[in-house]
C-alpha cells in the first residue's frame, strides 16, 4: 500500500505493532526530548509528562459538551478557571472557560466584543484596534467573525504605539487589544497606557497573555520589573492564558477570563428550537476533550505555587543567558528589550544573514524558527533549556562565524526561500504559493512536503519550483545583482 493508497485494513493491527509503527512515523519530529526545540512544546521532562499522561488518560472518554453530564469535568473547568482568576486579580466576579488553545480563546474574544457592540451599541461595520505584532489567531478572528482588523503601528521598542491607537479608534470599535507578550520579540505592551484609552472611550480592551498568564505573575513574585498588565489595570476586561504552555499542561488548554459574566454571556450560544434538544454551548467546540482539563488541573495542582515560581526561576536564569551570550557575538542584536523568556534576535551586518545562520544552527540539530519585519530567529525558553544554553551559544557562534562573509550561503536552502518569502513585494503571491503548498498537503494525493527543500530546488530539475517560487528566485537574483 502506497502513501496515497490508503484505506482502512481488512483485518486490524496488532496493537503492538500499531504502536510500534506510531513510533517510526514519529522518527523525523522535533526532538523536543533532547531540548533541541524552541518553540511548539512545553517539556517539563518524562516524570512530568508521564504524570499528564496518565491524569489525561483517566478521563480520556469523558465529554466536556454537557457540563451538567461529567460533574467531574465541570469542577476542573471551575476550579481552572478561578485559580487563573486569582493569579491575574480578576475576583470574585471574574468568569470564564476553558478552551482548546489559546486560538480558541482568541477566537472567542473577537466573538464576544462583535456581539456585544451589536448588542449595547448598534456597531454594524465591527472594527479592532491590534498591534502589527498581534497574534495571527487575530487576523484568523477578523476573518471568521466579519470584524475588521486595524493595525497599529510600534514603537521603537517594539511595544504598540498606544498615541497611534487612540488615533486609530473610532465609534466602530468593538474592542483594543494589547499582548503580555507578543510572540515574535516577546514585548509587553504598555497595558496600563492602553487601559487608560479604553476607559477614556469606553471600549473594552483584551489582553492576550496565552504566553505570559502562567509566568508573568511568578516572573513578579521573584522580583523582576514586569509592569501591571493584568486586572489591576481598570480598563481590562478580558484575559486569555494558555495552560498548555507555561503551565505545563497537555494540550490543549487555554483559559479566557471576562472581568463579569455580563461580559462573558456574549459568549454562549444558545439554540433552543433544534429537533435534538435545546443546545448551549460556552465556547466554539460542542465535543470539549475531558482528557485536556483533568490534565490542566492536575499540572496546576501538582506543581502549586513553589514549582512555579522555581520554573519561572531557571526559564529566566537561561534566558538571561543566552540574552547575555547572543549580545556577546559579533554582528548578532537581541530585537527591542524583552524582559521575558521570549525574545528574537536578528543580524545586525551585512555580512551575516540571519536566515543562513538558521539553516547551520539545523545542521547541528536544532529546531530553528524564522521571524520576517525584521528578518530574526524566535526563541522561547523553558526551564529545561538552562541545561543546554551553553551549547547553544557555542553552537550559534560557530554557525555566524561560518556564515560570515559568504553571501552565497543566503541564495541557497531555507535561508533562500525564508529570504524571498520575507521580502518579495508582491504579497498576494506568496500568499498564493502557501495556499497551493496546503492543498497539495491536504489534498486527495496528500504528502509530507519539506517547504525549504521544495521551493529552493533547481528550476531545472525534476522537481520544479511553482511561479511563485520561481518569481521570488528571479526577485532575489535581480536584487543581489543590482547591489553589486
Amino acid at each position: 500500500m502506497t502513501e496515497n493508497d490508503i484505506a482502512i485494513p481488512k483485518k486490524g493491527i496488532a496493537r503492538h505493532k500499531v504502536l510500534a509503527m506510531l513510533k517510526d512515523f514519529a522518527k523525523d519530529d522535533p526532538n523536543y526530548k533532547k531540548l533541541k526545540t524552541w518553540s511548539l512544546v512545553y517539556f517539563l521532562g518524562d516524570a512530568h509528562t508521564d504524570f499528564l499522561l496518565k491524569a489525561y488518560g483517566q478521563f480520556l472518554s469523558a465529554n466536556g459538551l454537557n457540563p451538567m453530564a461529567f460533574k467531574s469535568l465541570k469542577r476542573f473547568e471551575n476550579e481552572v478557571v478561578r485559580m487563573t482568576a486569582d493569579l491575574l486579580h480578576g475576583g470574585r466576579e471574574a468568569a470564564g472557560v476553558m478552551t482548546s488553545g489559546g486560538t480558541e480563546s482568541c477566537l472567542l474574544a473577537v466573538k464576544t466584543y462583535r456581539d456585544m457592540g451589536r448588542a449595547e451599541k448598534r456597531i454594524r461595520r465591527p472594527e479592532m484596534v491590534i498591534p502589527e505584532t498581534a497574534h495571527v489567531a487575530w487576523e484568523k478572528g477578523a476573518e471568521y467573525f466579519g470584524v475588521k482588523a486595524v493595525h497599529a503601528p510600534l514603537r521603537k521598542d517594539m511595544g504598540v504605539d498606544v498615541d497611534a491607537v487612540r488615533k486609530l479608534v473610532n465609534r466602530n470599535t468593538v474592542m483594543i487589544l494589547g499582548s503580555a507578550p507578543e510572540y515574535p520579540h516577546g514585548i509587553i505592551d504598555s497595558i496600563a497606557e492602553l487601559g487608560e484609552v479604553a476607559c477614556d472611550r469606553k471600549i473594552p480592551l483584551h489582553v492576550d497573555a496565552c504566553l505570559g498568564g502562567f509566568f508573568l505573575p511568578f516572573m513578579e513574585k521573584l522580583g523582576y520589573d514586569v509592569p501591571l498588565w493584568d486586572f489591576r489595570i481598570s480598563g481590562v476586561t478580558s484575559i486569555s492564558a494558555d495552560a498548555h504552555k507555561y503551565a505545563f499542561s497537555a494540550k490543549g488548554a487555554s483559559v479566557i477570563l471576562y472581568r463579569s459574566v455580563e461580559i462573558l454571556k456574549h459568549q454562549f450560544f444558545v439554540y433552543e428550537n433544534w429537533p435534538g434538544g435545546i443546545f448551549a454551548s460556552p465556547a466554539l467546540l460542542g465535543t470539549r476533550p475531558g482528557g485536556a482539563y483533568a490534565a490542566a488541573w492536575a499540572s496546576i495542582m501538582a506543581l502549586g505555587e513553589e514549582g512555579f515560581i522555581e520554573n519561572t526561576r531557571q526559564m529566566m536564569k537561561a534566558a538571561d543567558r543566552l540574552k547575555e551570550g547572543i549580545r556577546a557575538i559579533a554582528d548578532l542584536a537581541i530585537v527591542g528589550e524583552p524582559k521575558t523568556p521570549i525574545f528574537a534576535y536578528t543580524s545586525i551586518s551585512k555580512e551575516v544573514n540571519i536566515y543562513a545562520v538558521a539553516d547551520q544552527m539545523e545542521v547541528r540539530g536544532w529546531h530553528i524558527d524564522r521571524l520576517q519585519r525584521p528578518d530574526a530567529l524566535h526563541v522561547m525558553v523553558t526551564p529545561l533549556h538552562l541545561k543546554v544554553a551553553m551549547q547553544y551559544l557555542k553552537d550559534l557562534k560557530e554557525s555566524v562565524d561560518h556564515v560570515r562573509g559568504r553571501p552565497e550561503l543566503a541564495t541557497t536552502g531555507g535561508a533562500a526561500m525564508y529570504g524571498m518569502i520575507a521580502h518579495i513585494p508582491l504579497r498576494s503571491m506568496v500568499k498564493k504559493s502557501v495556499l497551493k503548498m496546503f492543498a497539495d498537503m491536504y489534498g486527495p494525493d496528500a504528502k509530507m512536503i519539506n517547504p525549504a527543500r521544495a521551493s529552493m530546488a533547481d528550476e531545472h530539475s525534476a522537481e520544479k519550483p511553482d511561479l511563485a517560487t520561481r518569481a521570488a528566485l528571479w526577485y532575489v537574483k535581480m536584487r543581489e545583482k543590482f547591489k553589486r
